[in-house]
C-alpha cells in the first residue's frame, strides 16, 4: 500500500474513532441521572442601622429606623392612634395598634387575651412561638413573641403599663419569599424593633 494511502486510511478510521467516542459520551450523559441545583437567592444588602425620632402626635413616642416610613392605618378596622412602620426597600411593615385602658382591669385582661389569639392564631404553620417578658428601661412590661417557621409574621410583642396604655405591634412582610432566606432583614428589623421597645415612652408619664 502506498504511502498516500496508508496516510487516508489513518486519517478515516481515526475521524470513525472520535465520532464513536462522542456518540458514547452523549448517550452516557443522557442516561445519567439529573440533580437540581439548589436555588440561588439575590443578596441582600442591609444598611448601618440608625434612628429618628416619632414626630406625629400620639400618645407615645419611640424611636424608629431612618430607613422606614410612618404611615397611618388605612384599613378599616382602624382606631386612633395605629400606624404602620414600612420598610419600603425590604418590604417589611411594622403593624402598630394602640388603645387605651382607662383604668379598667376588664379591658386590660380583654386586650392580653387578644393580643395573645392573635399570636396563636399562626400556630398551624409555626415551628415554634417562643416568648419572653421584658423590663422595658421606662418600667412598662413588654412581651415578645419570636414566631419561626413559614409564618407570615415572625415577630410580636406588647407592651402595657397595665392601667393606661396598650401598645401591640407585628411584624409583617410583603413577599412569597421563604423565611429562611428572608432571615437577615428578619434579624435586622428584629433589632429595630428591639430598639423601639427600649426607647418607647407614653407621654403622660
Amino acid at each position: 500500500m502506498s504511502q498516500a494511502k496508508k496516510s487516508s486510511t489513518i486519517k478515516s478510521v481515526s475521524l470513525q474513532a472520535i465520532l464513536w467516542f462522542a456518540m458514547a459520551t452523549a448517550m452516557v450523559a443522557c442516561g445519567a441521572e439529573y440533580t437540581p441545583k439548589p436555588k440561588g437567592y439575590n443578596r441582600i444588602d442591609l444598611p448601618k442601622a440608625a434612628y429618628q425620632p416619632l414626630q406625629e402626635q400620639h400618645p407615645f413616642t419611640f424611636e424608629y429606623s431612618k430607613y422606614a416610613k410612618i404611615r397611618p392605618d388605612s384599613s378599616s378596622i382602624a382606631r386612633p392612634h395605629w400606624i404602620n412602620i414600612i420598610y419600603p426597600s425590604l418590604g417589611a411593615n411594622v403593624q402598630i395598634t394602640y388603645m387605651p385602658i382607662n383604668n379598667n382591669p376588664k379591658a386590660f385582661l380583654n386586650l392580653t387575651e387578644d393580643a395573645r389569639r392573635l399570636t396563636s392564631k399562626h400556630q398551624i404553620k409555626a415551628y415554634s412561638i417562643e416568648e419572653t417578658e421584658i423590663k422595658t428601661p421606662n418600667g412598662d412590661v413588654a412581651s415578645v413573641f419570636e414566631l419561626t417557621g413559614e409564618v407570615p409574621s415572625q415577630f410580636q410583642f406588647y407592651v402595657t403599663d397595665t392601667t393606661t396604655h396598650f401598645f401591640r405591634g407585628a411584624l409583617y412582610f410583603k413577599t412569597a419569599t421563604q423565611n429562611d432566606s428572608l432571615a437577615p432583614v428578619i434579624e435586622y428589623v428584629k433589632k429595630d424593633i428591639i430598639h423601639l421597645l427600649n426607647t418607647l415612652k407614653f407621654k403622660d408619664k
